[in-house]
């Protein structure tokens, strides 16, 4: 029987190992999954369609990429095990056929203030080696060229030995470094407005400093006066010498009640533990005091550029390192392929295909030199994807995360291209995506759902495209969905007028954007939207800007709290039953002891990872077993805050639960389509699109008369578009005016009034190219985002 199949399989060309294409998933229950089993073909480009909620992420990048993740992990040693995040295993009963998982997500790339588009690619590294190749004067290594790394310098004695003798001689050692000295590599220097850090009238333990966390009644009390300052002495009385000392004495070793410690001047502190971080990655009331104390100036000794002179100095064709990475990366690509020189030609050729692929991708506008921790999440994920496009790795999984996020229709086509190319190198490609032009070149769909949450959670198509057209599904019915042009247009109340504006790219823009209507701007990835909108109306009174980034909040954060909802809930839970709201509260009174609230115990090993185990007091519920014996309606805090909001808005709407406060938000939070999340989900477990919907549900309450929304359609399914238009109306007829930068056509054909931005990126942007109704855009067909809509909406 062996000998039979053996010998059929080399009659068929075919090996044993060519059978294995497939990947078998099998019972999976990660989050809201109900027992997924689906057979994945490799090397094939698949989509995963669904509602937001529908169980896509919890497949795709909690099953599949977290077990390839969890797998990698484990062939690597111990001690470098020690470094990485321990995974487990994901709820699945079989996956067979995995690959190596590339992730590439919308992520925002680190805010370290040192990290720049060109660090982040290697650009930056293979300019470093072309400039110590060809630069002129030349001046050393590719470090010169480097503004992370400084210039040491050493001297002293050296032991030499010479036959059976050794001699000791004096030498002197240097190694160049491209590090500006005076602004440490950073480009700008920051001044200290000494009447922010202390009040000089106070003593110090009248608690003269202000600076956030420096209070007398802790250590710093006991180290100050360990370190020999007299804590009763105003510091207005202080000599040179003990000012001094209080503000830039370096690190000393002091004993304090027989404990080793060290004193640090406290502007040495301040740098190390504030100003080493990006200002956005600090907690509020940190970043406010930062704001008021520091400013900020460009360093004059190296212009902003964070290079040192030697470096500035040497140059190639009459350009230095800092000219050429302030040059839009497409400018850049041709002034390299201007270079002809035979000793570097394959440095050059990698160079010149890795500025090609930022322009192929749709990012020829950025510079190497924008920072890192600017980048919008879409733009952050095209550039991950250029170190990929360059890889020689094949038969590698790599998985996106909606790869058209910010992206205007005439990029989309370019990023199907990519795509289809990384499948085409025989990669397996898989890709969560609610754009129909993306879906359209799947190979093969799965469709989960058939709704958001508990509602979702099971696969309701497998297939080809045509296939999901005839499927009744949701994404199915709603595939070839094609929005009309309005039949009327709302009447401008006013305008908000910009003149002369110049962030950026913009080219002294004047425009009046009308008032009390939806208006919505668009134009492609890098024509100045943005620019136009945080540069000229963001900042006026009355303006309200909600955007996709990061909701600043901990762990420990959720819905509830970040929408102030949890406060009528205590209130309400409290009244019932004739207790204080605090005990409600999983940071207050009514917390486990045991986890401190947190829902789950966090187990420091050392050299290992942390890992984290469910709390076993409460089981994960978060308070004290005697507060769940408190109902409302029937119900304990935690299965109230286990509830979805769906569930929630009813049973707050009456009855004995009935709380008129928190329906209200619920509501709001129902509006924007959120209905899915359930109250308690941690903040940090959110979407791109999810965070900006709940911006915006909290911020619906606000006072501001102008709204800002910043591509409110990310992350929503074809079907939810129509509920966001339906808000974005009610919102205008009760009186606001709403302003959406925004690349979906069906939001452009709904607007009374579109401003396009164009005609290109980068320096070939930054103008007004249209402004007037969607129809007149339409007939006219002026611009590239004029032919995209007319398209999309059929007109002939």
């Amino acid at each position: 029987m062996t000998t039979t199949t053996r010998t059929d399989t080399q009659l068929s060309g075919l090996h044993t190992a060519d059978g294995h294409d497939l990947i078998r998933v099998q019972g999976a229950r990660v989050n809201n999954l109900k027992d997924v089993s689906v057979e994945i073909p490799k090397r094939r480009l698949t989509v995963f369609t669904g509602v937001s909620g529908s169980g896509k992420s919890s497949l795709v990048f909690g099953t599949i990429a977290a077990e390839s993740q969890r797998m990698i992990n484990e062939t690597y040693s111990a001690f470098v095990q020690g470094f990485m995040p321990t995974l487990s295993r994901p709820e699945v009963d079989v996956l067979e056929g995995l690959t190596t998982a590339i992730i590439v997500d919308q992520e925002r790339m680190g805010a370290n203030p040192r990290s720049t588009v060109g660090t982040a690619t290697d650009a930056n590294a293979m300019l470093r080696i072309l400039f110590s190749r060809l630069g002129q004067p030349h001046i050393g290594s590719p470090n010169a060229y480097s503004f992370n790394i400084p210039t040491v310098k050493a001297s002293g004695a050296i032991t030499v030995e010479r036959g059976n003798k050794t001699k000791a001689e004096k030498a002197t050692f240097n190694r160049l470094g491209g590090m500006c000295p005076r602004c440490e590599g950073m480009g700008n220097v920051s001044d200290f407005d000494l009447t922010a850090l202390y009040d000089d009238s106070k003593s110090l333990s009248e608690g003269a400093l202000t600076i956030p966390g420096y209070s007398m009644d802790g250590w710093y009390g006991r180290i100050f006066s360990g370190a020999g300052f007299n804590m009763d002495k105003p510091i207005s009385k202080f000599t040179k010498k003990e000012l001094h000392d209080l503000l830039y004495k370096e690190p000393t070793k002091i004993k304090v009640e027989g404990i080793n410690l060290t004193y640090e001047g406290i502007i040495n502190k301040i740098q190390k533990s504030m100003l080493s971080k990006d200002v956005d990655a600090l907690q509020p009331h940190v970043r406010a005091f930062v704001e008021r104390a520091i400013t900020f100036t460009t360093c004059p000794d190296c212009g902003g550029t964070r290079l040192s002179q030697e470096a500035l100095s040497s140059k190639i064709k009459g350009k230095n390192i800092a000219d050429v990475c302030t040059m839009q990366i497409t400018d850049l690509a041709d002034w390299v392929r201007g270079l002809d020189e035979p000793s570097v030609a394959p440095l050059l050729a990698g160079l010149q295909h890795l500025l090609d692929s930022f322009a192929e991708i749709g990012l020829g506008y950025l510079s190497l030199d924008r920072p890192s921790g600017t980048l919008s999440g879409g733009e952050s994920q095209r550039t991950k994807m250029i170190r990929h496009l360059g890889s020689s790795l094949t038969d590698v999984t790599y998985v996106f995360d909606e790869p058209t996020i910010g992206l205007h229709p005439h990029d989309i086509e370019r990023m199907n291209s990519l795509l289809l190319q990384l499948r085409d190198k025989g990669n397996t490609v898989l890709v969560v995506e609610h754009k129909p032009e993306s879906i359209a070149i799947a190979d093969h769909i799965v469709d989960l759902g058939p709704g958001a949450g508990t509602g979702g959670g099971t696969v309701c198509f497998e297939g080809t495209v045509d296939g999901l057209r005839g499927s009744d599904t949701i994404t199915g019915r709603h595939l070839d969905d094609r929005a009309r042009i309005k039949d009327s247009v709302r009447s401008a109340s006013g305008a908000l007028e910009i003149r002369g504006a110049s962030t950026n790219n913009l080219k002294n823009v004047d425009v009046d954007i009308p008032l009390g209507v939806l208006c919505v701007l668009t134009g492609v990835a890098g024509s100045g939207k943005s620019s136009l909108i945080h540069g000229s109306v963001a900042k006026r009174d009355g303006v309200v800007v909600i955007d996709q980034s990061g909701i600043r909040g901990s762990r420990r954060s959720n819905p509830a709290t970040y929408t102030g909802l949890l406060e009528p809930i205590r209130k309400a839970f409290a009244k019932a039953n004739g207790v204080k709201p605090a005990l409600f509260s999983s940071n207050s009174e009514g917390a486990c002891p045991t986890c401190n609230g947190a829902g789950v115990i966090y187990t420091d090993l050392g050299v290992m990872a942390t890992v984290e185990t469910t709390c076993e007091e409460c089981d994960g519920k978060r308070f004290q077993a005697a507060v769940l014996e408190f109902t409302l309606g029937g119900r304990n805090i935690a299965e109230v805050l286990a509830m979805s909001v769906a569930e929630a808005e009813e049973f707050f709407e009456d009855g004995d639960a009935r709380t008129p406060a928190a329906h209200k938000i619920l509501d709001r939070l129902a509006d924007v389509g959120l209905g899915y999340l359930t109250l308690g989900q941690p903040l940090t477990t959110l979407s791109g699109g999810e965070r900006q919907r709940l911006k915006l549900a909290a911020q619906m309450a606000d006072k501001g008369d102008v709204y800002i929304l910043d591509e409110p359609t990310t992350g929503l399914h074809l079907a939810d578009v129509q509920n966001l238009l339906g808000l974005l109306d009610r919102l205008v007829d009760s009186g606001k005016s709403v302003i959406v930068i925004e690349h979906h056509q069906a939001v452009m054909a709904h607007a009374d009034w579109i401003i396009d931005l164009g005609p290109g990126a980068g320096h070939d942007g930054g103008r007004i190219v249209f402004e007037g109704s969607p129809a007149d855009l339409v007939a006219g067909r002026s611009t590239l985002t004029g032919e995209h809509l007319a398209a999309y909406v059929g007109a002939s």
